[in-house]
């Protein structure tokens, strides 16, 4: 072999060698944690801690997950009712807060409010905002449901009530009140395949867009709407299929994809003109006897799901008569987009390699016409 083929082969094998291949699916991320009785149903990620965030179903407090599983209280706030569960939560970075939507179920008497913590001092509380009934409701029939939580760059929280089909929105300095109640929100039939379970719980997970718009899910109905950040309009957004049961939902922010999980599985959308219309291009079916509700974009943009069985601390249905000791916070992979990745690896092999015996060839003809000069 000339030199110059040799170079260009080793310069060749560093280029292959830096290709960024995908990981395997095998290597997911899979986080054990023990707090006997928790059953968290609400999962954020701090990015400044680097940690996760779980809520919990009625031991009024919070706690801070770490990649190896380590659990630690990060805050226990005994001024909430007691037994009341918190379910969304939502971490702003730029201030440094925590949100948590807190919410009673019966029998304890009906509460829906939205805590704010601050987290550069530890977690002391900043508000607890009681979230105001529609005029004339009556919280004996129909009580409000403060669900899941968003927070926009200047630092208002909106919280959607998933009983009454509405959102509120909670001022940076405590003050609630409510947003949005798009007639929409009432309009759409409650699907044919919404279990029990799902059946009467209608607006659930909500995200915040910073070219001023929410988009949030419908559990019953499936369906996903986009909201005005000032107006509080909402319209349906077009999808190519029904989000049954969707519960929370969170958004990549290399590519813009929004994923939503319902007990079942989990969907990854996408829009080409800012939530018009969206396209679900992905479904990961999921671990159902762990009864996942949350799910949330770590570092490298990474998604995780929380496995909290809700259901099973509800119901009281503990295995053996003793409460659930441990819970999981899963990472989960598209194939699809894996493959994706693995085509436009080839692609690149391909073309390296074209590149590399263009080359060849060339000095070849170089090396030939320099010897019949020379002689």
């Amino acid at each position: 072999m000339s030199s110059s083929t040799l170079i260009l082969s080793i310069l060749f094998a560093v280029v292959l060698i830096g290709l960024p291949f995908p990981s395997s699916a095998t290597n997911l991320h899979v986080i054990n944690f023990r707090s006997p009785g928790l059953y968290p149903e609400g999962l954020t990620w701090d990015p400044s801690e680097q940690h996760f965030i779980v809520g919990s179903l009625h031991s009024r407090t919070i706690h801070s997950v770490s990649d190896a599983g380590v659990v630690h209280s990060l805050i226990t706030d005994l001024e909430l009712p007691e037994n009341a569960t918190i379910l969304g939560l939502a971490v702003d970075s730029t201030n440094r807060r925590l949100f948590a939507t807190i919410h009673c179920l019966p029998p304890l008497l009906p509460f829906s409010a939205l805590a704010a913590y601050d987290l550069r001092s530890g977690g002391r509380r900043i508000f607890l905002s009681n979230l105001p009934s529609l005029p004339g409701d009556d919280q004996e029939i129909t009580r409000d449901v403060a669900n899941d939580v968003a927070i926009d760059y200047n630092g208002n929280a909106y919280v959607t009530n998933s009983a009454k089909n509405f959102i509120w929105k909670v001022n940076r300095d405590g003050v609630a009140t409510i947003f949005s109640r798009s007639p929409l929100f009432n309009s759409q039939p409650v699907a044919e395949d919404a279990d029990e379970t799902f059946r009467d719980c209608g607006l659930n997970g909500i995200l915040y867009n910073s070219k001023g718009y929410l988009l949030v899910v419908q559990s019953n109905t499936g369906k996903m709407f986009k909201v005005d950040e000032d107006s509080g309009t909402a319209r349906l957004v077009l999808l190519n299929g029904d989000l049954v049961a969707a519960d929370g939902m969170a958004r990549r922010r290399r590519d813009g994809t929004v994923v939503v999980v319902s007990q079942k599985k989990l969907w990854l959308l996408k829009s080409q003109d800012s939530w018009s219309e969206g396209v679900i291009y992905d479904e990961i079916e999921l671990d159902v006897e762990g009864f996942p509700t949350a799910v949330t974009v770590a570092g490298q943009d990474r998604v995780y799901v929380l496995y909290g069985r809700v259901m099973e601390g509800i119901r009281g249905s503990y295995k053996d008569g003793e409460v659930r000791e441990w819970f999981g916070i899963e990472e989960v992979s598209s194939e699809k987009e894996n493959g994706e990745d693995k085509i436009w690896v080839y692609v690149l092999i391909g073309l390296g390699f074209a590149y590399f015996c263009f080359w060849r060839f060339q000095m070849k003809r170089l090396i030939t016409n320099m010897d019949k000069k020379t002689s």
